[in-house]
């Protein structure tokens, strides 16, 4: 493995959730290539074709709220119809016929790993991926490695972020004047940016 390369091709087209989990894969090792880590994104298809959505920071629960409300608000206002969260993350696996403490945060854990969550959503259901940042002795990046267990669903503030049904009209009219209250102006370059195929 070798992170001079990107080993994962990005879809040529960008309609269906499976598309957009492989365009947040090809992304993630992009950044990590690039610079050794990844900004936490937000990935819609919707109405207004694909776009993508990155908070200005997400170091505190404040934050990480504010960056979930967003990226519900925002698949209202685009009418989304597939939605992909990416973002490092520290995670912790029980080994087999061991209980997973939930009360030490993954953070804290001695075993913890660190990992890029690909969280995706449908309106046919959830996917994810969980890929391992694999470093070298000198904390470079090296390469990802898919960690992903075998899981039903996830849950969590970023879990469930995309709306069962279509948004009525004035719903989406009124995400979109709540979203620029928080200074996210979708009609706007820079909060919220169009996604396309990298080509080769």
């Amino acid at each position: 493995m070798s992170s001079k390369f990107n080993p994962v091709r990005p879809p040529d087209k960008l309609e269906t959730l499976d598309d957009l989990l492989s365009q947040a894969e090809h992304y993630a090792w992009f950044c990590m290539k690039n610079s050794g880590h990844m900004a936490p994104t937000l990935s819609i298809i919707g109405e207004k074709g694909p776009l993508m959505f990155c908070p200005q920071s997400l170091q505190n629960i404040e934050e990480k709220d504010a960056f979930a409300t967003a990226a519900r608000l925002l698949c209202i206002a685009l009418n989304a119809t597939a939605v992909v969260i990416a973002m490092e993350a520290w995670m912790k696996f029980s080994t087999p016929g061991e209980t997973l403490d939930t009360t030490e945060p993954p953070s804290e854990a001695i075993d913890r790993q660190e990992v890029i969550t690909l969280m995706g959503e449908s309106r046919i259901g959830q996917n994810q991926k969980i890929l391992n940042i694999v470093r070298s002795g000198n904390h470079k990046f090296f390469g990802l490695v898919d960690a992903t267990p075998k899981l039903d669903s996830f849950e969590g503030r970023f879990a469930r972020i995309l709306p069962l049904q279509d948004p009525a009209f004035e719903h989406r009219l009124l995400a979109e004047a709540m979203l620029k209250i928080k200074g996210v102006d979708i009609g706007k370059p820079g909060t919220a940016i169009r996604l396309t195929p990298h080509r080769r």
